[in-house]
């Protein structure tokens, strides 16, 4: 099942929560600087300790001081590998492995690629969609997707994709 919700990262109520990131594991965006802000300076020190990762890798962490049990940390970008829709493509899926390898049931997921300076919205939206469409086919854990967009804009654009597949 995959719901869309207009909610705030920080507050969400689910077992694991996508966060983007680069190589270094720096946040992707102002909402993934704000999933760490809140979950702690435990998180900070656990991400520095654990160092680069590829991109299109994924690493669980747990999520400090959020409602969410973990944060599921996707990169989708390096200095040397700008985000593209190939690259949240590689990202969501291995963040959605490891979020079945550890049995999750229920996992938040914002709008990977779109946000400030994004000139195409309906192409990562698209890929976004397309990749979790592809995981309730696979009947796998996670079960309860949502993608939890930040504006009315996101939760069209998100409807208007599910409803025409």
């Amino acid at each position: 099942m995959i719901r869309i919700e207009v909610a705030d990262l920080t507050t969400f109520a689910v077992q694991g929560i996508v966060r983007p990131v680069s190589s270094d594991l720096a946040p992707a965006n102002a909402r993934a600087r704000d999933l760490v802000a809140a979950a702690g300076t435990d998180l900070e020190e656990r991400l520095e300790r654990i160092g680069m990762l590829p991109v299109g890798g994924a690493v669980l962490t747990p999520a400090g001081s959020l409602v969410a049990e973990y944060l599921i940390h996707v990169v989708v970008m390096s200095d040397d590998e700008p985000q593209s829709s190939y690259s949240i493509q590689r990202a969501l899926r291995n963040g959605l492995r490891r979020a079945s390898d550890w049995g999750l049931e229920s996992l938040a997921v914002p709008p990977l690629g779109l946000g400030a300076g994004s000139m195409d919205t309906d192409a990562p939206a698209r890929v976004l969609v397309e990749v979790l469409l592809n995981h309730v086919d696979e009947d796998v854990p996670p079960s309860e997707l949502t993608i939890v967009v930040a504006s009315d804009f996101e939760r069209e654009l998100f409807n208007r994709l599910l409803e025409g597949r």
